[in-house]
């Protein structure tokens, strides 16, 4: 056997396990289809979970305030931080190691986005702008230098910037306190489509779906979704009773989660045009920040106020134990990474966790 066959066989043999590796742990996640939920199958409950911190990400001299996982198939171990010391950081998530670090004109960071190609960051916030940023320019400063000259900046909201995804390396989109949310060109930097519905503040969006769409939540109470195709809003959901701070798409592109200040997080399906679980205690009245899915849909997590992120069975809607604890201020941002394999939460007290 040459040594080309003998690599291509290896190649072939290590997807095969990485594929098996996968169902087996989706299934002990418990992946849930929830068309069949919805018809009456019964699920097996899920008490607990094994989840602990792994790794401490340090490196913030302020709040963190957000952070987004590369979501690229070479890069998906990679996250990007944005925090209130005026730094954006971009760590490997395994090794808990900065590889770029990129100093910011405005501290008054509130979102940040990563590129699924791994090529671009992007960052705004009460500067109104979004500012990208090519990694392949930036390294890890020796000393302290100026504010790094971003490589696009995107300008057309009149007011702070929420929110920012990549769809891909040429299109994005932002959502604003102007209650808009556009879609841009990044190549003209242009907005290619403004959509407008929301009556307060839009403070959280969703990635691109298959379909065109995305979701959108503000500070009306409502989550939106939307067609990038004509730029209409085609469902609104209400049920929410303050402020909807984050939103996350479900696996399956259907349905997706919010976040509010009303100490709750809600599951809507856009096919039921409707709210199909509510994720709140009377004994838990505590704004939830941020939420995410797991890989297999069938768990919820949620970054709180009183400085814990918490697990919930989405099918069952009860609360997993134990709550993930360690951070000693409010849990701002969170996020799975691609492969499902870990969470990670930013906080007030400057740090990140890998929990896994």
């Amino acid at each position: 056997m040459s040594i080309a066959e003998t690599i291509q066989k290896c190649r072939h043999e290590i997807e095969n396990l990485s594929s098996t590796l996968n169902n087996e742990r989706m299934g002990r996640m418990g992946a849930v289809d929830l068309m069949t939920c919805r018809e009456g199958k019964e699920e097996t409950a899920l008490t607990n979970h094994r989840m602990r911190e792994r790794k401490l990400l340090r490196g913030h001299f302020g709040k963190v305030y957000a952070l987004n996982w590369c979501m690229g198939d070479e890069n998906s171990d990679k996250l990007v931080s944005a925090s209130q010391d005026g730094k954006l950081i971009v760590w490997n998530g395994l090794t808990s190691n900065k590889t770029k670090l990129i100093p910011l004109s405005s501290a008054w960071v509130m979102t940040v986005g990563y590129s699924p190609s791994g090529a671009f960051v992007a960052c705004g916030g009460l500067d109104n702008i979004c500012s990208g940023f090519k990694l392949a320019n930036h390294s890890i400063p020796d000393e302290k230098t100026e504010a790094a000259v971003p490589d696009f900046e995107l300008q057309h909201h009149d007011g702070y910037l929420s929110c920012c995804r990549f769809a891909d390396d040429n299109t994005m989109l932002t959502s604003s306190g102007d209650s808009l949310c556009i879609l841009w060109d990044i190549r003209t930097t242009r907005p290619k489509v403004t959509f407008e519905g929301h009556e307060s503040d839009v403070m959280s969006l969703t990635t691109l779906g298959a379909n065109g769409t995305f979701v959108s939540g503000g500070c009306d109470c409502t989550a939106k979704v939307w067609d990038t195709r004509t730029g209409k809003c085609v469902q609104t959901h209400e049920g929410h009773d303050s402020d909807i701070n984050s939103i996350d798409r479900f696996p399956d592109g259907y349905a997706f989660a919010t976040g509010s200040d009303d100490n709750t997080a809600r599951m809507f399906d856009t096919r039921c045009w409707g709210e199909i679980n509510t994720f709140g205690k009377e004994n838990l009245p505590v704004s939830i920040t941020s939420v995410a899915f797991s890989s297999s849909g069938r768990l919820l997590f949620g970054g709180y106020d009183d400085f814990t992120c918490r697990v919930w069975d989405v099918v069952k809607g009860e609360l997993m134990e134990p709550a993930l604890v360690g951070h000693e201020k409010r849990v701002s941002c969170l996020g799975v990474n691609k492969p499902g394999t870990a969470l990670c939460t930013g906080s007030w007290d400057d740090s990140l966790k890998i929990w896994a």
